[in-house]
């Protein structure tokens, strides 16, 4: 009897410390984490860098993003481009303005203080623009001449403008304190396109090469800027 007693209060105590240890790794299971909330700002490096090495192009694109939550951000772009494409039977310049707004959801996890993101995202879009036909040529497979002869009638349409939705996919990774390197990839669809009477968007800002359709895509590289507004703590899981 006396022997089952010690085994009973063994086995109570060994239940007790097995709880206490469960309950200390359960406190230990959540752990509160900092994450800052802000704006962001930056500048599109491939359209700098586009202007500065092709004479026919001229453009510039500022972004934006502002945290709403842990995983959702708030996000857009803005821009302006010049540019003049030479194809084979058809010499335009497009010139105009664009806006891009929609979201940006995070599913990366950074680990300890890092602020890396990795987004899917959606983009409403829209341009104003003209077009100038500079030079065209009819296409022929007659050739009784060594070429075909080229038209030069410099018409400009203004008042031209396209919508679209655009899915984005990106990334974002701290470089320096506040200083982002990133980078994002762009599928677009047309669902609004106002063209000129003589021949159809061909370019358009914000959206790029049309290739006679209404699908299209696009690149970016950034440098951004956090301006820090607000800090939030959450409590995370911790990994054993």
């Amino acid at each position: 009897m006396r022997r089952t007693s010690t085994y009973f209060f063994s086995l109570c105590f060994i239940g007790l410390a097995i709880g206490a240890v469960a309950q200390e790794a359960k406190k230990d299971s959540v752990a509160p984490k900092t994450y800052r909330y802000g704006l962001r700002v930056g500048v599109d490096l491939y359209k700098i860098g586009q202007s500065l090495r092709n004479n026919n192009y001229k453009g510039i694109e500022f972004t934006g993003d502002y945290r709403l939550t842990k995983n959702y951000y708030l996000a857009g772009e803005i821009g302006n481009e010049n540019t003049t494409e030479n194809d084979y039977l058809i010499n335009f310049t497009t010139k105009g303005t664009y806006l891009k707004a929609g979201f940006d959801y995070n599913f990366y996890e950074n680990w300890l203080d890092m602020e890396n993101i990795i987004t899917v995202g959606l983009r409403y879009g829209a341009s104003s623009f003209s077009q100038t036909l500079n030079s065209y040529k009819i296409y022929t497979t007659n050739h009784y001449f060594d070429e075909n002869p080229v038209y030069s009638p410099g018409t400009t349409t203004n008042g031209l403008s396209a919508q679209w939705l655009e899915v984005v996919v990106g990334m974002k990774a701290k470089v320096i304190q506040n200083f982002y390197l990133g980078f994002s990839f762009r599928m677009n669809k047309l669902f609004s396109n106002k063209s000129p009477a003589n021949f159809e968007n061909l370019y358009i800002p914000g959206f790029n090469r049309t290739y006679g359709g209404s699908f299209g895509a696009g690149f970016n590289y950034t440098l951004s800027y956090l301006v820090p507004i607000y800090k939030k703590k959450e409590l995370i899981p911790v990994k054993p």
